[in-house]
């Protein structure tokens, strides 16, 4: 039975692109823009972020709302392997840097000064988190930071995407304070259930050398 949950799961990761392409305009419309869950920890990002810095956006969807957010005060760009909702952030931002690529292998020549996956980085698999662990370390600036949305034990569950079930992942909190100070970074807070934030586990870091 342990073997036929694992092969459900994986199989359910394996068709993530998939659903956000089909559940784009879905997704687009029932997203809440109101950055009341959000709002306080780009906050926190944006205190710790350059006049004139660089942010990017992994699994940035439709750019709503927090590339949105941002695009007012820096410089953008928005990474999302889903075809359909870089059409619609396309459309709606004609101005932005929307690129199509995938968190766990991206290669951009640059870095950046914040790194953000807000409801993106944990439909990674545990190998998929540490390979975009590894990318974000390698894309993020000296004391650049980064903000993610992650699970508060190890272990695999399925959520949904409209009528969708899609693939969900996490290490421990002991788990992560470990892969990160591996790639050169330093978790400064990680908060499980964070009741402002909807109930979500927000983990916030920072590069801690040169890598």
């Amino acid at each position: 039975m342990a073997g036929r949950a694992e092969d459900e799961f994986r199989a359910v990761a394996a068709r993530t692109r998939e659903v956000y392409d089909r559940q784009a305009a879905f997704f687009d419309e029932t997203r809440d823009r109101r950055l009341r869950m959000e709002g306080a920890w780009l906050e926190r990002l944006i205190a710790s972020i350059p006049d004139g810095g660089a942010a990017l956006d992994l699994g940035c969807g439709a750019g709503e709302p927090v590339a949105r957010y941002l695009l007012d005060r820096y410089r953008v760009t928005g990474l999302d392997f889903s075809t359909a909702m870089l059409a619609i952030a396309r459309g709606r931002f004609p101005g932005g840097e929307w690129i199509e690529a995938d968190m766990r292998d991206f290669d951009l020549g640059r870095t950046f000064d914040a790194i953000i996956g807000w409801d993106s980085f944990f439909h990674l698999t545990p190998e998929g988190q540490r390979q975009a662990v590894k990318c974000m370390a390698r894309h993020l600036g000296e004391n650049g930071v980064v903000l993610l949305t992650v699970g508060d034990e190890e272990g695999e569950v399925l959520g949904a995407v409209g009528t969708e079930p899609v693939y969900h992942s996490s290490f421990s909190p002991e788990g992560y304070h470990a892969l990160f100070a591996d790639n050169s970074m330093e978790i400064i807070d990680l908060v499980i259930g964070d009741r402002d934030a909807g109930g979500r586990n927000i983990l916030f870091a920072q590069k801690s050398g040169l890598i």
